[in-house]
């Protein structure tokens, strides 16, 4: 993996003006991760001064301006604020606005935020520019207090402002409310980071023949691709590729109703930018445990070495003690009274100790399990229980006898899972959809049999394993590729109990 550190000025909400507070806020970094030919965009967010206005129930309507920023100093915008019970509705209006085209080619509409104090960003809606380039714009938040800026956007469905902001509130005097200057730590997507660094993206050329929705579907497309969204969440990912491709069949029968079009290309957008956030955290979420595992490796390591040198102290210790044994009797009789009320101190900490970590201890030991299991077989925790998956490979092609590595692995497995008594090990044999269903179903109740056997015969106690073979009835991947297949024919330990507190569930359905 290849890193790039960018340094970009961030624009902040302030009512001491743009240029002022992009001087008194210091530059927020971006990194830019290459994995393959994935592009992750992480932004490093910093500190900003902005002013807040608590919009206070029963105070009525207040008028908040929305000033231009540097980016567009022709735009302008003022804000119908009322505080009621349960919401906060927003009606706002917009004037001079200028195509949002002119920020780059991916940038093809106007969000409305609101920004909390503690740096939450809300998108309020989408400002479409109208006759005589002004907008209107109505909208609720559960939002009591916030500052209100707009920025352009590719699509409307985004849920990080980027930092082209071109209109930020002001407090005035006909302002009602309390306002207070607050540091928030917020993210604005730095202006270009839609379009990643040798990512091919041909520019939007816009015609009057269509909705601007259907343009903003394929940039929220084409937006999650380049973010991992056909590798990381597939599914979400072709289920908006299919909505686009609706949107084009709808665009290709020419003009008419254009209410299915529009329709069809928001569902789209929706789709893919929710895609396109599934692929980010799921990006993340394999970072972080990579990282974590690293770490576990790392202490695992160091606490061998503090083991060793802690027995070889331990030896040096006891030869100190029989040399002095045999100089003075008496000195080792007082050693040795010592070293007993000792122990007893420490034995009534202990207890005392136990009592008090009684609750934790089981959440402790499901972790230590877990931690044991996995650095055999892949585990992850889950309601049910934890879960250890073995894939097909440790069969023979279309047979359920165990090769020697799987042997292997499970005999290890078996060791642990002895070393805790009262565990309950369901075992779950799926398999993928090549052959008869009968064909499938007994493969796979052969092959969660064949585990259960094995285990029992490594001393694992007979009546606490139990095994069902589920057949190709619950896949987790899509039988039309190899990967898939592969993927599906598995078989899967599920590890429950009272001693790691997860109770014993009767195994009926798919083992995720």
């Amino acid at each position: 993996m290849k890193k790039i550190l960018l340094f970009a000025s961030v624009l902040s909400v302030s009512v001491l003006g743009v240029s002022a507070l992009a001087q008194a806020n210091p530059p927020a970094t971006i990194v830019v991760e290459s994995t393959g030919t994935t592009v992750l965009y992480r932004v490093v967010v910093v500190n900003r001064t902005f002013q807040a206005i608590n919009f206070q129930h029963g105070n009525g309507a207040t008028d908040v301006v929305l000033a231009a920023t540097d980016l567009q100093p022709s735009a302008n915008g003022r804000v119908k604020v009322r505080s009621k019970r349960g919401t906060v509705e927003v009606e706002a209006k917009f004037g001079n606005l200028q195509s949002p085209t002119t920020y780059g080619g991916e940038y093809l509409t106007y969000v409305l935020w609101a920004i909390s104090p503690e740096g939450r960003a809300v998108n309020l809606g989408e400002v479409l520019v109208g006759d005589n380039d002004r907008s209107k714009l109505t909208a609720t938040t559960d939002l009591q207090s916030f500052a209100l800026i707009v920025t352009a956007e590719p699509y409307y469905a985004v849920r990080q402002p980027s930092n082209v902001v071109i209109l930020q509130d002001i407090v005035t005097a006909d302002t009602k409310g309390s306002s207070e200057t607050v540091n928030a730590s917020y993210e604005l997507l730095e202006r270009g980071g839609y379009i990643p660094t040798g990512y091919k993206f041909d520019p939007v050329v816009i015609s009057a023949n269509l909705p601007l929705e259907y343009y903003e579907a394929r940039n929220a497309l084409r937006i999650a691709q380049s973010e991992g969204a056909e590798t990381y969440a597939s599914a979400s990912y072709q289920h908006a590729v299919q909505l686009v491709n609706a949107a084009d069949a709808d665009a290709a029968r020419g003009h008419g109703d254009r209410k299915p079009l529009i329709a069809t290309s928001r569902n789209a957008v929706q789709t893919a930018e929710d895609a396109r956030e599934i692929a980010v955290k799921k990006i993340a979420a394999d970072r972080l445990a990579s990282e974590r595992q690293a770490s576990i490796d790392a202490q695992v390591k160091s606490q061998t070495a503090t083991n060793d040198a802690t027995r070889l102290k331990e030896q040096a210790q006891i030869d100190a003690a029989n040399s002095q044994a045999a100089a003075s009797k008496a000195q080792t009789d007082l050693t040795a009274s010592q070293a007993d009320a000792a122990q007893a101190r420490s034995a009534a900490q202990t207890a005392q100790q136990g009592e008090q970590q009684a609750v934790s201890d089981k959440a402790a030991l499901r972790l230590q399990l877990s931690e044991q299991l996995n650095r055999i077989l892949a585990t992850r925790d889950s309601a049910r229980g934890l879960i250890v998956s073995m894939s097909d490979v440790l069969f023979d092609t279309g047979k359920y006898s165990l090769k020697s590595g799987a042997r292997e692995k499970l005999a290890k497995v078996a060791g642990i899972l002895i070393a805790y008594p009262g565990l309950n090990i369901e075992v779950g044999g799926y398999t993928d959809n090549v052959g008869s269903d009968g064909f499938n179903q007994t493969l796979s109740e052969n092959r969660a049999s064949a585990v259960r056997s094995y285990l029992v015969e490594q001393g694992v106690v007979t009546g606490s394993v139990s095994a069902k073979g589920f057949g190709n009835s619950l896949p987790v991947a899509s039988n039309g590729s190899p990967s898939g297949r592969q993927e599906n024919r598995r078989v899967e330990l599920v590890v429950s109990g009272a001693p790691i507190g997860i109770p014993v569930n009767d195994t009926t359905g798919s083992l995720q």
